[in-house]
């Protein structure tokens, strides 16, 4: 049993620190909004008032945060969390953030005598809550070895993706091909309908043609082909829009870092722009297959 302090209790961090008590670790949570405290204290989370009240005793902290500007404040900036962790404590990060802030997430730790990992997810609300998310993870291989029993407590694979910065290259990656894929699924549905041909029969000839991928197998946009999935309930409590959008203009930003185009990666976003700005920001992704309808 480890003794963890947890910042961001938001709709992935909530479940997460939920199933790190179920686990049996005792977690004290820090979140700027004090609205989720008492629903975070009926699931047996200690709450804090201030972050160095919530990682001063841990063993490890975990944050979970929506931009990297708030990462590297909650961190780094004044009286920000390692000013606080124990020497030797381990903070893992598991935001969803430029791999430039992730570095600097990496290089303060060590300044503070802390062992750090960035460990991005996939799975999304439904793998948050079910505790079966995908943890990839940047860092020594030894702070990735430590940090598995907990990590544990909220997913079921994990991968050591390599130094300091890895996890974050490996999430950008995985979600510039989800940001994808599904705008080519939604388009393939979308012409299957016009065409008369049935969804779920063309699920079901597609998914083992070559054409089969994740977004139209596991996560379609099409409702009611799957039960649980967002597109089966109104497109609420999955990947909201406005993230897949950020993480790709994570992608955008990382290609131009590297001198690489990214010319679908950068349809790709200005469709998702689009359809956030259309007040749909909120929904999950699979919900771009109405606005290409």
């Amino acid at each position: 049993m480890a003794q963890i302090g947890f910042a961001g209790l938001g709709r992935m961090g909530f479940p997460m620190a939920r199933n790190l008590v179920k686990a049996g670790h005792q977690v004290t949570a820090y979140d700027v909004d004090r609205g989720v405290y008492a629903a975070a204290e009926a699931e047996g989370v200690t709450t804090a008032e201030s972050i160095d009240a919530a990682v001063a005793a841990a063993d490890v902290v975990i944050s979970m945060v929506p931009t990297g500007a708030h990462v590297l404040q909650l961190y780094l900036g004044e009286g920000g969390a390692f000013a606080h962790m124990r020497k030797a404590a381990l903070a893992i990060d598991c935001s969803t953030i430029a791999v430039s802030e992730t570095r600097a997430f990496h290089e303060a730790g060590a300044a503070a005598g802390v062992a750090t990992l960035d460990a991005p997810v996939s799975g999304g609300v439904m793998g948050s809550q079910a505790g079966t998310l995908t943890f990839m993870v940047g860092g020594e291989a030894d702070h990735f070895e430590r940090a598995r029993p907990v990590l544990e407590g909220m997913g079921r694979n994990f991968f050591h993706a390599g130094s300091a910065g890895a996890g974050q290259a490996a999430k950008i990656c995985n979600n510039l091909l989800a940001g994808i894929s599904m705008i080519a699924v939604s388009e393939a549905y979308a012409l299957a309908d016009r065409m008369g041909l049935d969804a779920a029969r063309m699920r079901e000839i597609v998914s083992v043609s070559s054409g089969g991928c994740y977004s139209l197998t596991h996560y379609p946009p099409v409702p009611d082909l799957l039960p649980n999935v967002p597109s089966s309930r109104g497109y609420q409590n999955g990947f909201a829009s406005e993230l897949m959008l950020k993480d790709l203009r994570l992608a955008e930003r990382a290609a131009m870092d590297s001198g690489l185009p990214l010319p679908l990666g950068g349809m790709a976003a200005a469709i998702y722009g689009m359809f956030c700005n259309s007040g749909h920001k909120q929904l999950d992704y699979s919900g771009i297959i109405n606005l290409l309808r």
